[in-house]
């Protein structure tokens, strides 16, 4: 149960409080703020929670670190969410909100070359200590740096350095103005540096394993290397009556329970042996829930509908392997797909194709480029594919065998002309190599879509295999990019930034732990996604985000799969709810605003 983090952007500006009061600022980037300085929780919350009782959950895979920072290694699921907490919070029924946490005060330079946060003085670590600035400057100087994660430094990149004003205030400093970037910065997970340096960083990832001191709702109470971990609500939370964690993490326990592969974790589900599940497999949630339990309402089966930007999942391929270095080999990959026959064969007609790399969002490109978009992608027009400029995004369509029958023509034209010939039932090229590829998957339960692809892809000549792999060896595979193709999903948030360059910059195709996955390295990329970051308003934004989406999806990257506008959820009856749902959001944020009824 992999439950993604939703990153929501937004401009602050500073208002005050009483001295008794916890201080709560935000501005919507249209000027209109849901939440007032009094505000005492989010609406998405409930005055009526009860705070006990033991939630169990599950995850996919294993771990071996007690840090979420590092490159190697995997951290156990909701160890950042828990046991971390940052500067500020979104809020997840506004598209471009935040709310100071452990900063009580934000102050944005008139420049926007700065934001300086002032500590709120009642926020400690669980062991009790203070946060302090030192704390603070010592957490951005250590995401900064070659000890964690590769993605933590494109995200900061822009924060140029801290200064430290006092013992609660600290200014980060800019390289230069970007409206998002306070934003950004209020989004940091604040590590202790005495614990840290007591327990380096890198040593933990190493395979150190001592619980970490921080300062959230939880503390890792026990676990089972790989097989299970415990954590503990922490009964001196500083700021279990904060505005912004009232009606949440009500749960005194939380374990998290791991499993091979999701199968099998349905049927441990069914049999009681974990509470809640989120189902992305649509064979899963239409076939195999149903039964006693679920007809006699002890195990509930409910989408809850989101707003989330549904970004783009895709057959990736990896085009730093010169297979798939021809765009015209990659768009004939992608014609091999019959997503209607998939969705209505395998999928009970569950999805939506993807047509997008924003899907299900304002950014999306649709029709041809306006005149805004033109002026960002003219001056590239010698390198970009003429479609970008004359066609719309639309993914293939294979209306019945006839039509799939043309897309495979269609395709073994575009083969042709990138020099691949079928000889003896082989597609090979000039050189006589066979076109053969491998398919890596993290679980078997996307291997019946595999085999209506690889059938496909028969029949052009094409000899692909797909394997599951153990998640560990294929999270380890996908850092060093070793792989042809994989199945990857690129999530975004209502307002994208910084985290863009780790997705499409040439400055990440190399980086080991990048999420440039596919290796692409275009001049008009990176131009786009630098755009993107240092937009100065939401038209600047959405024009850059369009231009991007369009030379991205006509380079064909990846095959277009599809997505849902709701989650799939399924949990046996004991949970309270909130009535009002948030907007944005994921599975586990949702189950935090839960708790244990009857109690």
């Amino acid at each position: 149960m992999a439950f993604g983090r939703i990153i929501l952007l937004a401009v602050l500006f500073i208002t005050s409080m009483a001295v008794d009061c916890f201080a709560a600022h935000g501005v919507t980037l249209n000027g209109e703020m849901k939440y007032g300085p009094d505000f005492t929780r989010f609406e998405y919350t409930s005055p009526d929670t009860v705070k006990g009782g033991r939630l169990v959950l599950h995850d996919i895979g294993s771990f071996d670190k007690m840090n979420p920072f590092t490159l190697k290694g995997e951290a156990p699921l909701g160890l950042e969410a828990l046991v971390y907490e940052p500067l500020a919070v979104s809020s997840l029924d506004e598209p471009f909100a935040q709310y100071g946490l452990l900063a009580s005060d934000i102050e944005i330079a008139p420049d926007k070359k700065s934001v300086t946060f002032t500590i709120d003085r009642r926020a400690t670590f669980s062991n009790g200590s203070p946060v302090t600035a030192e704390d603070v400057a010592f957490t951005l100087a250590t995401l900064k740096s070659d000890l964690v994660h590769p993605h933590f430094n494109y995200y900061y990149e822009d924060i140029q350095a801290s200064e430290i004003l006092d013992e609660y205030k600290i200014k980060f400093i800019f390289k230069k103005p970007n409206r998002e970037l306070h934003m950004i910065a209020g989004q940091l997970q604040v590590m202790s540096k005495k614990f840290l340096a007591e327990h380096p960083l890198g040593q933990i990832g190493a395979g150190g394993l001592t619980p970490p001191i921080a300062s959230g709702p939880y503390v890792v109470e026990s676990f089972n290397l790989g097989k299970t971990i415990t954590y503990k609500r922490n009964p001196h939370y500083w700021a279990k009556d904060h505005p912004t964690r009232r009606g949440m993490y009500n749960f005194d326990e939380i374990t998290v329970k791991y499993y091979k592969d999701q199968t099998v974790a349905l049927e441990a589900f069914k049999a009681g042996e974990f509470d809640f599940i989120s189902i992305n497999i649509a064979k899963q949630w239409a076939r195999d829930m149903g039964g006693n339990k679920f007809t006699d309402g002890s195990i509930i089966k409910k989408t809850f509908p989101h707003n989330n930007n549904a970004g783009i999942q895709g057959f990736l391929m990896n085009t730093r392997k010169p297979l798939f270095q021809d765009r015209r080999v990659r768009k004939a990959l992608g014609l091999a797909l019959d997503f209607a026959w998939i969705n209505t064969s395998l999928f009970h007609g569950q999805y939506t194709r993807s047509d997008s790399y924003f899907s299900n969002s304002y950014l999306a490109a649709r029709g041809l480029p306006d005149d805004s978009e033109k002026k960002l992608l003219e001056p590239f027009r010698d390198q970009l594919p003429p479609e970008v400029f004359t066609e719309a995004l639309s993914p293939p369509v294979a209306d019945g065998p006839e039509g799939m029958r043309r897309n495979l023509l269609m395709a073994k034209g575009l083969l042709e002309e990138a020099g691949w010939r079928v000889e003896n039932g082989e597609l090979t090229n000039a050189q006589g190599e066979r076109f053969a590829f491998d398919i890596l998957l993290s679980s078997p339960t996307f291997e019946r879509v595999m085999a209506v692809y690889v059938k496909n892809l028969q029949k052009l000549g094409i000899q692909a295999e797909y394997r599951s792999v153990d998640y560990s060896l294929y999270s380890e595979r996908l850092k060093t990019f070793d792989f042809d193709m994989i199945v990857q999903s690129y999530g975004q948030s209502q307002s994208p930034g910084n985290e863009q360059r780790n997705y499409w910059h040439s400055s990440s195709a190399a980086k080991e732990g990048s999420q440039n996955f596919a290796g692409v390295k275009s001049p008009a990329v990176d131009f786009l996604v630098e755009r993107i970051i240092y937009a100065e308003s939401k038209e600047e934004l959405i024009t850059a985000c369009r231009a991007l989406d369009r030379v991205l999806w006509f380079g064909y990257y990846l095959v277009p799969n599809w997505y849902l506008a709701v989650h799939r959820l399924s949990y046996h009856d004991k949970f309270s709810m909130p009535s009002t749902l948030p907007l944005y959001y994921d599975s586990f944020q949702l189950l935090m605003t839960w708790w244990i009824k009857n109690q």
